[in-house]
């Protein structure tokens, strides 16, 4: 069976790395390109976008795929939307393995919006330390709210900083440990977090460190995704890869 992973995450290098050991399946993973060194895979990779629904159809076609697999990050809504649309048209199953966002706790002080536009608005006027963890693409929104004093951390370098003046950047790649990130909020002496829900646990570390520290945190809920077979799991992705049809998962 050939199968395309559509990746990104940690889920779907866990879903490679186990689609890897089945002799009878031929997958590729394919990275949007964001991160400049991505880490080694452990199946074929291919590197970059498509071309809109009927690149995604022609790459579809040509190497006679089988199968779909999104397990996109959950703020890639343009790429789900175009795999949902390319495989409806051409009558391929496709599945989303989609990360549980995260849920509010018990001692969260959680203010949700939208957008990234929406968060820059909700820091308010009066001047904040800001913990900012939402990618390197996102930053030219919280230009429009210079008073603030950003702590920036991104895997890969950002283009954009020029406008936010008051800054200083981290770069680093998670998981991060829950004492590590309650103990570089303390020193930078951080007044609220800013994040996407990406779900999952590989970063939520910063939102554990947020309630102990009592710090309100400004919450970029995740588009909707398309409708289309939902998983949460490697075991249940392993499974659509068995049947004849994706609506038996």
């Amino acid at each position: 069976m050939r199968v395309l992973i559509l990746g990104g995450t940690s889920e779907a290098r866990a879903l490679a790395a186990r689609v890897a050991e089945l002799p009878d399946v031929a997958a590729v993973l394919s990275l949007a390109g964001r991160t400049r060194a991505p880490q080694p895979q452990p199946v074929a990779t291919r590197i970059g976008g498509f071309g809109g629904v009927d690149g995604l159809c022609a790459y579809l076609r040509s190497q006679r795929i089988e199968r779909v697999v999104d397990a996109t990050h959950p703020f890639a809504a343009q790429m789900s939307r175009h795999a949902a649309a390319a495989c409806e048209r051409l009558g391929i199953p496709l599945l989303i393995m989609a990360r549980e966002p995260w849920q509010k706790q018990s001692g969260d002080n959680w203010t949700d919006v939208a957008d990234l536009d929406a968060a820059a608005c909700a820091l308010g006027g009066t001047p904040r330390r800001v913990f900012l963890t939402i990618g390197r693409l996102g930053l030219v929104a919280f230009a429009r709210a210079p008073q603030h004093i950003y702590l920036i951390r991104t895997i890969d370098p950002p283009e954009n900083l020029a406008a936010l003046h008051n800054h200083r950047l981290i770069l680093a790649r998670g998981p991060f440990a829950v004492e590590g990130e309650e103990r570089l909020m303390r020193e930078a002496a951080i007044d609220v977090l800013v994040t996407k829900n990406s779900g999952g646990a590989a970063t939520y570390a910063k939102m554990f460190a947020a309630r102990r520290l009592g710090l309100p945190v400004i919450v970029i809920t995740p588009p909707e995704a398309p409708a289309e077979p939902i998983v949460h799991d490697v075991e249940s992705a392993l499974r659509f890869l068995s049947h004849e049809a994706p609506r038996g998962v």
